[in-house]
Parts: structure tokens; C-alpha cells; sequence
């Protein structure tokens, strides 16, 4: 239906063949049904599992291991080919179970409209599945309801309140009403008649005409432009690709060159081409896709035990670069949980215990615990602000929750830290009538009969309500509000809004039985009883978080739609900042061009006032400064600015399922402390990836030396190509998967971000890979030397003390990579058991295949004598104690030792 807020309820009938007062008919509803579809939002289409599956080929470094495989083929090595052929599918199985996981554990996440309507069919009120609605529905909607479709509101109750902020931005509750508009051009937020999917109601209730379902609402116009947006690669995909291709040109070069040297030395030419396929199987790290899919696969497991969920494992590495986090105020860096801090009554400024919506808690003055019962007008303060209220708490397995606004919330559980309870005083003063709260009027009245008594209660801004108030009640007495009076009261509400707080007024006045309820007769003469300062606090653990952000080199910048004062004073506690000078307004970014906003972006801590809009601009300044953004976001609007940050983040309780579609990774309890938690995680993960990458090189550099060497040593080839797949699978794969769950550095979080084009392996890890690798393809070629020259044994025999030794040293050198810096004496051998246990497993591996008679010829090996063992443990030891001095020199040299 086009532009239904500027046509008329009873027109909107005729339109779409349906009644306010029976709805539509079953058969009618199924017909509709059948025309409009079903009132879901068109999931992004998803690939069919098989194409998912095959998705996982993509990877540069797969296709070179399949091409290994042909050739081992070719060759009829049909052990070597069909061992490359299962590495190749375990890792596209890894990859495609972590992402099909993924995406179920997101799908569980998906609360944004409710699953059950009440619908008015055939005359009575139903209940149904919400996807079943089709347009001309009429639909009832109750405070805490979601709203289902798009909707034309038909009739309300005075006070129908609709939440927003999911859609527009709006993070107040904006009033309802079903007249007509006369603006054709209405934007969302202006459209007072109508009512949309993936908002809520806050208070009052309705009787709604449905007029869009499905991908004909509003959300699902924002949500099919969304879901055309690609996704760039992440540095860490960038940099496996880039190292793949490396890791091919060496290859080929050594391949080339070591052909090349045999063929002309008068090699045969298959024996010289099987050489080179050896040495082609060492240079490739069969192992490096699936162990860095692994790893991050338990990497993401552990974060979604810190309520991350990850989305994407490639982001996982983004999070270690991260520099900025963007985060809103509302519900990350605060509890979402208005709470009254302070009340003055009674000529007293009373301090309020506790935090959030449990009404556990208590009153001092000075810090001194009061009893409330001793202070009369403070008892009618919050009596007032609890008549005056709409909203309830709800106490559901010991955990309290509300419905209805946060604000009236908020005084409900002040009232009950005072022993007052709302059903226990509605059922002393019946209500009578109410003058609903609207923002123009900033105030509400309740008429109620107490005894013989009729009281009106009030409460609202204090500013207006002050104005109405001519008396003022202390300590149980009632006496004139003088203009002394008046400025203290003045006085006091100023020094609460600069602390931040949102402040209401109460007060009440006695009226005649019989009296006309209006605004008018209502609300003059009122007597003053006190003023309640409430603010959303921030989380306890928040502030230590900042701190290890700063410790981190990550700066921390707060986004809110709030007000400048309400923002300044929960970073000041926070330690965000210390004065204003960093915190810049939605109304100055409107005033300020691209240029200016690069300049000022980098030192601004604190953006309040601003729409979504804004923190679209905000994220593309800072990544024009090179900086890796975070940015969180939950309503719709905040879609494009999470889909253009580094890192989009979602929030899992109050997030729209439009931004957990375009977001990296969603955050499950909404807190900031998981953000940190993800990036520390992230940090951990990239150290675990660089240290089984180094962990795989440096093993297969020693493979790549020892039949590199041993050719221009003239020697028989030292190793089969099933013992070097043999140990990069097996004797490697296990250690590379531990080193993958080592325990995280404590002081992770003391480094500064790392560059996102940081090579994985730089420079100085080059030098020591190399070094690792030579020092365990030396201890391997001595062994094979020592057996085949000194102790002129067969050629078989000599081949498996290389197999042997090469893949020892390889479990001992595991134990290297735990630190570049530490010994492993000071580590400790045990504190990564998973480690401990790995080697034992690979140590048991490669026994069996030595030992056992039916796999000998397999593994082309042979029983080696108790000599040979010993030799062979000595022999491999000897990397882990020549890094253990390395590390020793380095140290001293450092500290001078």
C-alpha cells in the first residue's frame, strides 16, 4: 500500500477489504497468503551444503597439494597420493562444518520480531505464528509486544508508546496516534500514525491494520540492499594466500635446481624425477591449511565461551590489528538499566544503594544506612512515582526484568528498595483516572481514591512540574513554596543534571469527590514532595577493560545518541576521558566537511548526539588514518557503518537481525568486556597461528635441506616421499594442533597492535626457521651418514634412523616454539599438557611404523636395534638444547647478565 499514514482508517478498510471490528476472514487470510508469501524477511540465499563444501578449494596453497597429488599419481605412488588427497578433504570438512556451525549458531541468535501475534480473525482474537500475518490483518499490540509487520495504527490507548531506536536511531519512546497525516514525504521517524517490524511497544496498547509484510516492510527493504554487499578478504587470508605462492616459487626453484644438479651428474631420469617430487612433498606444508583451519576453529570455540560469536574464522585474525573501538554507551559500556542514584525529600539529599532493575538495595545520608519509614516525604515521593507508572517488574527465576520504560522502571525498583510495592499500593489507591504523559505536556497525573480521600498524583519535568507546584511538603508539614524555596529546589536539579542524571519531579494534591477530571483542574496547586535522579550506570568491569585497551595501544571511542552531559559523565567515570575537550556533538559533525572530521577523529574520544549516519563517517575518517576499526551497532541504521569497519560488530541481545547479517562477529551479552575478551582472544590466536606456522616451516625447511644436501653430497636419497608426508601429517599435524591451544602470553595485552601487513613470517622469524631447520637436518643427516657409512648398514636401515631421527627432532623442536624468548625450564613442560600429550601420541606413530611387520613395507622401514634408539633420542634432543642456549645469550645480552 503506498504511503498509508496520509489515508484515512476507515479508507484503509475499503483498500484492503478488511474490519477494525472482525478482521479478516480464515479462508480470506490463507488467499492472501498464498498471494503476499509468508511474513519472513528473505534470508540471504544461502549455497547449497555441497557448493559450501567445495568453496573450501579455493585456497591456493589446496590446488598445489592436489597437483602433488596427481603427480604422485602418476608416479603410481599411490600411498603418498591418496595421504595428500585425505589432507586435502579433512581440511575442507574442518572449513565447512566451522561456517555451517556458524551460521546455525547465528540463526539461534535471531529474535528480532516476535513468533506469535494476537490477530483478530473472523471476529475473535487469535493467536498465531507471526509469518502467517498477511496485509488487512488487524493485529492487537500490549506493552512489551514486537511488532510483527508493518502497520497502520487504528485505534490506542492515550498513552501508546512505540520504541524506535532499532529503525530510526530514536532512543526515545515515541508516542502514537491514528489520525492522518498530511506530509507525503514523511521520513520514518515522523510518521506518528504507523508502526513497523522490529520495533517494540513500550507502553499502552493498540489496535493495528496490517499494510506490509515480510520484504514489503521498511526493514525488509534495508535488509535486501544490505544483503547485496560483498565482503573484502581479511589480512589474514591475504597473507596465507600471498605465503602459499612463496612457499611454490621456492619450491620450484629447489625442485628445478635439484633436478637439474642429479640429471646432469648422470642421474636416471626417473629415479632424478622422483627425487624432486621428495623434495617438492618437503617444500609444500601439506598440514598448514588444515592446522591453521583447526586452529582457529578451537580459537572461536573458546571466544564463544566468552560470549563472542565469530562469524567468519578469517576475522578472527583481524581482531589482533585491531587499534580503535567505536563502541556505543547504551548497553556496552553501561547496564541498559536505568537506576536512581539520588532523591531529594524531606530538605535531604538521600543516596540510593544498587544498580540495574533487582531491588536489592538501600537509602543513606552521608553514608549512613537510613530506615525510609523515618521520612514521611520521602515514602510519599516515591508513592507518587510509583501510581504514576505504567511499567512493571517482573522477577522470572530470580532474575528481574521489566515491561515498559526504563525510566518508569526505575522508579518502581526505588520505590521497592523502600519496601514499596506497586500491585500491594494499587490496591490501596484505585485508580480513578490518568492525564497521560506526552512530550509537550512533560507530565502525568494519576486520579486515585484512597479511603474516603481523592488524591491526584503527579510527576514530570521538573522544571514545568516546579511551576504547577504552590506548596511544598517536609518532614510530614505542609507550608507555602516561596521563591527561596523554589531556587533551592532550582539549584539542587541543576547539580544533578551536571552529574549526568535525568531527573523527575513528584507531587500531589488533594481534589473534591466528583471534580471534572481535566488537565486544568488537575494539575495547579500541586504540593512538592521530591525530586528522583536516575542514570543508566556504567558496568563495573568496564573501566579495568579501558585500562587493558591502553595497556594494548587500542583507543577506545564512545558513540551514543545521548545527550553531551549524560555521555561526558559516564566517560569521566569510566576514565575515558577528564575534560571536554575530546567529546564532540551529532550537531557539530553536521556542521563540519569530510577534511575537518579527519582532522578531528583521531583525538576525539566521545561522540554524543549522533544518528547512524554519522558513525558511517566516523569509521571511514579513521581508516583513512590506517587505523583497524571496531564498530558496534544494533539497530538497523547502524548496518552500514558495522558492514564498512574492519570489524562489524553486532549485539546479540538488542542487535537487529540486519546487522548481525553484515556484522564479523556478535557479542552475546551485549558488553564491552567481550569486545576486549575477543580482541585479547584474537591477539592469542594470531601468536598460536605464527608459532605452529614457524613450527611446520622450520620442519619442513630441515626435510627440504636433507634431501637438498644430501644431493649435492652426492648420498642416496635419505627419505620416501611417504616419510616426509608421514611426519608433516602425522608427527607434525598433532604438536602444530597443540601449539595451536597454547596458553596466551599474560602480557599479550602489553604489546602494541600489530600491523595488518605484517607478513606472518617476518624477517627475524625467517633467520630463525632457517636455523631451526638446519640444526634438526644436520642431526638427521648425521644419523643417516653415521649408519650408512660408519656402520655400513643396508640402505634401508639407514633410511629409517633418518625417518626416525628427522621426526624426534621435530616433536623436541615443538617444545621451542612455546616462547621466542623464554626457556622452556621456565614455562613449564606441563602448563600446555594438550602439547605433552600430542608428542606422546606422534612419538607412539612413528614407533608403530618402524616396528609393526605389516606396516614396514608400507612405510618402507625396518626394526632398529636398542643402540640406534638411544643414538636417535640423543641426536634429536640436541635442536631443543641449541635453542635453549640461544635464548639463554639473547637474554643476557639484554639484560646484561
Amino acid at each position: 500500500m503506498e504511503k498509508p499514514w496520509l489515508i484515512d482508517v476507515s479508507d484503509i478498510e475499503k483498500q484492503l477489504g478488511t474490519n477494525i471490528s472482525s478482521g479478516l476472514s480464515d479462508e480470506n487470510a490463507d488467499e492472501r497468503l498464498l498471494l503476499y508469501g509468508r511474513n519472513q524477511l528473505k534470508k540471504k540465499k544461502k549455497k547449497h551444503p555441497i557448493f559450501l563444501f567445495f568453496e573450501q578449494f579455493k585456497s591456493f596453497i589446496i590446488w598445489v597439494l592436489i597437483i602433488a597429488a596427481i603427480i604422485s599419481g602418476l608416479l603410481k605412488e599411490w600411498i603418498d597420493t591418496f595421504a595428500i588427497i585425505g589432507i586435502v578433504i579433512l581440511n575442507s570438512i574442518l572449513g565447512f562444518i566451522q561456517e555451517y556451525k556458524a551460521e546455525k549458531a547465528l540463526d539461534e541468535l535471531k529474535k528480532l520480531f516476535s513468533h506469535y501475534t494476537k490477530v483478530l480473525r473472523n471476529g475473535t482474537i487469535k493467536t498465531i505464528l507471526s509469518e502467517l500475518l498477511v496485509p488487512g490483518d488487524i493485529i492487537e499490540l500490549d506493552a512489551g509486544d514486537n511488532i510483527p509487520a508493518d502497520c497502520r495504527v487504528a485505534w490506542h490507548t492515550s498513552n501508546f508508546t512505540v520504541q524506535e531506536a532499532s529503525l530510526t536511531g530514536e532512543s526515545a519512546p515515541v508516542p502514537k496516534t491514528n489520525i492522518p497525516l498530511n506530509e507525503p514525504d514523511a521520513i520514518i521517524a515522523d510518521r506518528a500514525n504507523m508502526v513497523y517490524m522490529g520495533t517494540s511497544v513500550v507502553s499502552g496498547r493498540a489496535r493495528c491494520i496490517v499494510v506490509g509484510t515480510g520484504m514489503q516492510t521498511e526493514l525488509g527493504k534495508i535488509t535486501e540492499m544490505i544483503q547485496e554487499a560483498d565482503y573484502e578478504e581479511t589480512p589474514l587470508q591475504k597473507r596465507l594466500e600471498d605465503f602459499g605462492r612463496v612457499l611454490v616459487y621456492i619450491c620450484l626453484l629447489l625442485v628445478g635446481l635439484v633436478f637439474l644438479v642429479e640429471y646432469l651428474r648422470g642421474g636416471k631420469f626417473i629415479d632424478v624425477f622422483l627425487t624432486s617430487v621428495s623434495l617438492a612433498v618437503a617444500a609444500v606444508p601439506e598440514g598448514l591449511p588444515a592446522v591453521v583451519t583447526i586452529g582457529l576453529a578451537l580459537g572461536v570455540q573458546r571466544m564463544a565461551k566468552r560470549h563472542v560469536l565469530i562469524r567468519k574464522l578469517p576475522s578472527v585474525e583481524t581482531l589482533g590489528c585491531t587499534t580503535v573501538i567505536c563502541s556505543d554507551k547504551t548497553g556496552t559500556l553501561t547496564k541498559n538499566e536505568m537506576t536512581v542514584k539520588k532523591i531529594y525529600a524531606d530538605n535531604i539529599i538521600f543516596d540510593v544503594v544498587g544498580t540495574g532493575y533487582s531491588p536489592d538495595g538501600y537509602f543513606t545520608i552521608d553514608d549512613n544506612r537510613v530506615n525510609t519509614e523515618n521520612f514521611p516525604c520521602l515514602n510519599k515521593s516515591l508513592i507518587c512515582a510509583t501510581i504514576c507508572n505504567s511499567s512493571n517488574l517482573i522477577n522470572k527465576d530470580g532474575v528481574w526484568s521489566i515491561v515498559g520504560d526504563p525510566t518508569e522502571a526505575a522508579l518502581l525498583v526505588a520505590a521497592r528498595k523502600a519496601g514499596i510495592i506497586k500491585q500491594e499500593i494499587e490496591k490501596e489507591f484505585q485508580m480513578i483516572d490518568e492525564i497521560p504523559f506526552d512530550s509537550e505536556r512533560k507530565r502525568m497525573s494519576v486520579v486515585a481514591k484512597y479511603k474516603e480521600e481523592t488524591i491526584a498524583f503527579i510527576k514530570g519535568a521538573p522544571d514545568v512540574l516546579l511551576n504547577l507546584c504552590s506548596f511544598i511538603e517536609e518532614n510530614g508539614k505542609t507550608k507555602p513554596m516561596d521563591d527561596y524555596t523554589k531556587k533551592k529546589i532550582t539549584e539542587i536539579t541543576n547539580s544533578f543534571a551536571r552529574e549526568a542524571l535525568r531527573i523527575i519531579a513528584t507531587g500531589y494534591r488533594k481534589i473534591e469527590p466528583g471534580t471534572n477530571i481535566t488537565e486544568e483542574n488537575i494539575e495547579k496547586n500541586i504540593i512538592f514532595t521530591g525530586l528522583l535522579a536516575m542514570i543508566d550506570p556504567p558496568r563495573e568491569e568496564v573501566k579495568p577493560a579501558i585500562q587493558t585497551c591502553r595497556k594494548a595501544g587500542i583507543k577506545v571511542k564512545m558513540i551514543t545518541g545521548d545527550h553531551k552531559q549524560s555521555a561526558v559523565a559516564i566517560a569521566k567515570t569510566l576514565s575515558l576521558i577528564e575534560n571536554e575537550e575530546s567529546v564532540i556533538t551529532g550537531e557539530q559533525l553536521d556542521k563540519i566537511d569530510e577534511n575537518r572530521l579527519y582532522d578531528v577523529v583521531n583525538n576525539t574520544c566521545v561522540y554524543a548526539r549522533v544518528s547512524p549516519h554519522h558513525k558511517l563517517g566516523i569509521v571511514r575518517a579513521l581508516k583513512k588514518h590506517n587505523e583497524i576499526v571496531a564498530m558496534t551497532g544494533d539497530g538497523v541504521n547502524d548496518a552500514p557503518a558495522v558492514k564498512e569497519a574492519d570489524i562489524g560488530i553486532a549485539m546479540g541481545i538488542t542487535g537487529t537481525d540486519v546487522t548481525k547479517e553484515v556484522a564479523d562477529m556478535v557479542i552475546t551479552d551485549d558488553n564491552f568486556t567481550s569486545i576486549v575478551a575477543a580482541v585479547e582472544e584474537g591477539r592469542g590466536i594470531y601468536e598460536n597461528i605464527r608459532k605452529f606456522v614457524q613450527y611446520l616451516l622450520s620442519c619442513n625447511i630441515a626435510e627440504i635441506m636433507v634431501m637438498f644436501f644430501s644431493s649435492l653430497l652426492n648420498m642416496p636419497v635419505p627419505l620416501f616421499p611417504i616419510h616426509i608426508l608421514w611426519i608433516n601429517i602425522v608427527t607434525d599435524g598433532l604438536p602444530a594442533l597443540a601449539l595451536g591451544v597454547d596458553p596466551a602470553d599474560p602480557q599479550n595485552m602489553e604489546k602494541p597492535p600489530r600491523k595488518p601487513d605484517e607478513p606472518i613470517i617476518n624477517l627475524q622469524n625467517a633467520k630463525i626457521i632457517i636455523l631451526q631447520g638446519f640444526f634438526i637436518a644436520l642431526c638427521t643427516l648425521t644419523a643417516f651418514w653415521y649408519v650408512l657409512f660408519v656402520e655400513k648398514a643396508d640402505i634401508l636401515r639407514a633410511r629409517t634412523m633418518a625417518f626416525f631421527v628427522l621426526a624426534c627432532s621435530q616433536l623436541f623442536h615443538s617444545f621451542n616454539l612455546r616462547s621466542s624468548t623464554k626457556s622452556i625450564f621456565q614455562i613449564g613442560f606441563t602448563s600446555n599438557m594438550k602439547l605433552v600429550y600430542a608428542n606422546l601420541v606422534s612419538l607412539i606413530l612413528e614407533i608403530s611404523v618402524i616396528f609393526i611387520p605389516f606396516l614396514q613395507p608400507i612405510f618402507k622401514t625396518q626394526t632398529l636395534k636398542g643402540i640406534d634408539l638411544l643414538m636417535a633420542i640423543i641426536l634429536s634432543s640436541l635442536p631443543l638444547w641449541g635453542m635453549e642456549l640461544i635464548k639463554l645469550f639473547v637474554r643476557r645480552r639484554k639484560t646484561g647478565v
